[in-house]
């Protein structure tokens, strides 16, 4: 984002709606697997956490929008018109400020719990264990149709013999009541800027979801760009997880191993990698967002 939020770029119709058209094409190829396999009634513990924790509605993800500062002309516009947010700016349409200003407490959080993630070191040395920690001596497992690898007593044997070093609130709340105090230190809501860190799959897999709750405010196809890491990043999790995925053809990681640790420390450093600079682009549209509020 450059100046748009304070000097609004105005685009042509013709230039638009190819945005749009090709935003459309992406999201239609995202959706089309999940949408055959809810059409057949068919679970999958890999990919429908992108539609349920994430709560991903497939309509919403097929709109485009262009980012706050963005002026749409031509005909075709006043279709936006229609979407919550959007008004009459002249001769276009574009995000109206009451969005801006109403989301700005939405906006001042992510932008602070971004900045704090990215100014710390990445912490490779959490193996995934979360989803370990989240079976630990349960009765009852997340992925009830889904085995677990090693079963019950393998699965509480790997936890009690490596150190769980999670940084993310939003899976340690997950943890059964005999794992939270393994932990390497307590986690809650209100230490959670204090706590992320650019290393943690979880942190890079919420970069979609903070896109999502700014809505109209930043570009479409920055939420895709930040989906397909998310989609990425959730592989991993699973893989690395002790459910038995043979059946999805979801190979393991097997992270009770040296060999396995050393592959999901490989992998997890690649995603980071990635998710730095998708972190950059949404802080800077957070603080344009903030910058234009106090202009």
């Amino acid at each position: 984002m450059s100046d748009t939020a304070l000097a609004p770029v105005v685009l042509a119709e013709a230039d638009w709606t190819d945005r749009e058209r090709r935003h459309v094409e992406r999201a239609e190829t995202f959706l089309g697997p999940h949408q055959l396999r809810a059409g057949r009634g068919e679970a999958h513990p890999v990919w429908d956490f992108l539609f349920t924790y994430y709560s991903l509605r497939p309509r919403r993800l097929r709109r485009w929008h262009p980012g706050y500062g963005v002026a749409l002309q031509g005909g075709a516009a006043e279709a936006f018109l229609a979407r919550s947010g959007y008004h009459r700016r002249g001769s276009a349409v574009t995000v109206g400020e009451d969005l801006l200003r109403a989301r700005l407490d939405t906006v001042t959080f992510i932008a602070g719990l971004l900045g704090a993630t990215a100014a710390r070191p990445a912490r490779l040395n959490c193996f995934g264990l979360h989803e370990w920690a989240m079976v630990y001596r349960a009765d009852d497992v997340r992925h009830g149709q889904v085995p677990l690898r090693l079963g019950s007593s393998g699965t509480d044997a790997v936890v009690e013999s490596t150190p769980l070093r999670c940084s993310h609130f939003d899976a340690y709340r997950f943890f059964t009541e005999p794992a939270a105090p393994r932990n390497a230190e307590p986690l809650t809501r209100d230490s959670q800027i204090a706590t992320e860190q650019p290393g943690c799959v979880h942190a890079n897999m919420d970069l979609y979801k903070w896109c999502y709750k700014l809505g109209p405010l930043v570009p479409s196809e920055l939420l895709m760009d930040c989906l397909d890491l998310a989609a990425d990043a959730r592989m991993l999790d699973m893989r690395a997880s002790p459910y038995d995925l043979a059946a999805y053809g979801v190979s393991p990681i097997a992270i009770e191993n040296p060999s396995g640790r050393a592959e999901y420390v490989r992998s997890q450093e690649t995603l980071a990698k990635r998710a730095a600079p998708l972190r950059a682009t949404l802080l800077g549209w957070c603080g344009e967002l903030i910058e234009a509020a106090d202009g």
